[in-house]
């Protein structure tokens, strides 16, 4: 077996690179063949990744966070692209590991990590779905969640800033980013209903989770053929402050300004605002979002 593995050097800042010499040295001596991948660039990354893919690995394997998933989930996931049969693992060292904790891999655990993944490998792993996000010329991929919003601003925000590190990064941000944000006129078009939306964020899930665990829509399920459409109507700033720390037990559902639906598409319209999916920049609204069923096999 050839496992490609590609690390984010700059995942936990910094450790990146020694998490994947760690997982490197376990799956050679569980018997595998492992092609290391450590690029200075996402991008650069990305390019290694499909050179190793075309050579024939036989799995990939991501180490770092959410990003990396990211990066993997672009690479494999399957409509008609040539590298549906390859199978993902994560080894997650990143900051949030929404998508790992999602599917139950041990974080910040590299040797339990490697296990579970040559584990799957056993058993074939699973099929999980995908988003397909789509622009005019362009398309991407997501396997957790796209933002576009107020929470999609406090990644922007929490992104440009080199302190704190961590899990603290993302609610300073918040904060931060509040004193500032109002409401945001959307068109939303879902399954083919069409209507205007005053809202702080609308959300587009696959997985559950997003920010290191913020339950956005705790009931989404990766594999039902559906996406989950989440709504947070116009509230005040105080309004918004006592419902957004209620998201991390999934308290916020049922609250009146909340709302969430299962859909297949999702088509959203508006003015300066940018959408974040696995929180990688994907890029300015108008976008289309679609589930694109059992898109990736997991090692999970």
């Amino acid at each position: 077996m050839l496992i490609a593995v590609a690390v984010n050097p700059r995942a936990s800042f910094g450790r990146g690179r020694h998490a994947g010499d760690e997982a490197a040295g376990f799956f050679r001596a569980a018997g595998a063949a492992v092609l290391l991948l450590c690029e200075d660039s996402y991008d650069a990354l990305a390019r290694a990744v499909d050179r190793a893919l075309a050579s024939g690995a036989d799995a990939l394997v991501v180490v770092g966070g959410d990003g990396m998933v990211h990066l993997g989930v672009n690479a494999l996931a399957t409509s008609g692209l040539p590298y549906g049969t390859v199978p993902l693992g994560i080894v997650p060292t990143g900051t949030g590991n929404d998508m790992a904790r999602a599917l139950g891999v041990p974080t910040h655990n590299v040797p339990g990590a490697c296990a579970a993944v040559l584990e799957a490998a056993g058993s074939g792993g699973r099929l999980i779905d995908a988003g397909r996000v789509s622009s005019p010329g362009t398309s991407r991929w997501f396997a957790g969640v796209l933002s576009a919003g107020f929470d999609a601003a406090v990644n922007e925000r929490a992104n440009g800033w080199r302190w704190p590190r961590g899990k603290a990064r993302y609610p300073l941000a918040m904060l931060r980013e509040l004193a500032s944000f109002r409401a945001i006129n959307y068109t939303v078009t879902a399954d083919g209903e069409r209507w205007r939306q005053g809202a702080m964020l609308i959300s587009v899930a696959n997985g559950q989770s997003i920010g290191g665990g913020m339950k956005v829509t705790p009931d989404a399920v990766l594999d039902d053929g559906y996406l989950d459409l989440f709504i947070v109507s116009p509230l005040s700033r105080l309004g918004l402050l006592k419902v957004f720390p209620k998201v991390f037990s999934g308290g916020h559902v049922g609250h009146p300004a909340v709302q969430i639906r299962k859909v297949r598409k999702v088509e959203l319209s508006a003015d300066s605002v940018v959408a974040y999916a696995d929180g990688e920049r994907i890029g300015p609204l108008p976008l289309s979002i679609e589930v694109v069923p059992r898109a990736v096999r997991v090692l999970a």
